[in-house]
């Protein structure tokens, strides 16, 4: 409960009763008192949904190499460039091949997961992952990927880090929902953020190497 501050003024010329006043007084020493016992309790990783609440849009672009194990058992490779585009609760990425041709664009918001395929109509779903295992065979984690690209967990699940011991103010990894997060290089400065990541998920086998160019 926020600290209140009182300030008392005469309203007449006249002194009014000490009993009044006093009366007044220690009305405002209890409610002060009460306010004071109480501490805002939250979580401990709150912090991560109050640094995403507070940037309404982000950006990145970068490089994707994507490992996976196909329906048939087969191991499959993807890769190029990607572009991330966040505004709010809405996260839309675009995949493109090494010769700049889009492969897909996925669009994810609460609601819905839209997913657009060369010369083919829109396919949507509940969620983003299913659409995407479903439809490429793989999938990227979007919901978590918000957080881990700034680096921070995700506040909707309990997670694992390891800070970097050559620099403690860096984050060298996160184990949460199923996917371990290392965090091989950091832009140097002036730029900030993340640089190279890797993201491993044990089954189904996905592997997932980022490069952030900007």
């Amino acid at each position: 409960m926020p600290l209140l501050r009182f300030a008392f003024r005469p309203v007449f010329s006249s002194p009014a009763p000490h009993r009044a006043a006093l009366a007044l007084a220690a009305a405002a020493l209890v409610a002060l008192s009460g306010c004071a016992s109480v501490k805002p309790q939250g979580p401990a990783i709150s912090t991560a949904a109050t640094a995403l609440s507070t940037q309404t849009s982000r950006a990145y672009h970068g490089r994707f190499a994507v490992q996976y194990v196909d329906q048939n058992g087969q191991q499959r490779n993807a890769y190029g460039n990607f572009d991330w585009q966040e505004r709010g609760d809405t996260v839309t990425v675009q995949l493109r091949n090494p010769l700049g041709q889009t492969m897909a664009i996925v669009t994810s918001s609460p609601s819905a997961a839209t997913l657009e395929l060369p010369n083919r109509q829109p396919l949507t779903a509940d969620n983003v992952t299913t659409l995407m295992q479903n439809a490429l065979g793989f999938t990227l984690p979007v919901e978590g990927l918000r957080y881990w690209l700034q680096p921070s967990v995700a506040p909707t699940s309990k997670a694992r880090t390891e800070k970097d011991p050559q620099q403690e103010s860096h984050l060298k990894q996160i184990q949460q929902d199923g996917w371990t997060i290392d965090y091989v290089a950091y832009a140097d400065a002036p730029a900030t953020g993340v640089k190279r990541v890797n993201l491993e998920r044990a089954e189904p086998p996905l592997d997932i190497k980022l490069v952030l160019d900007q």
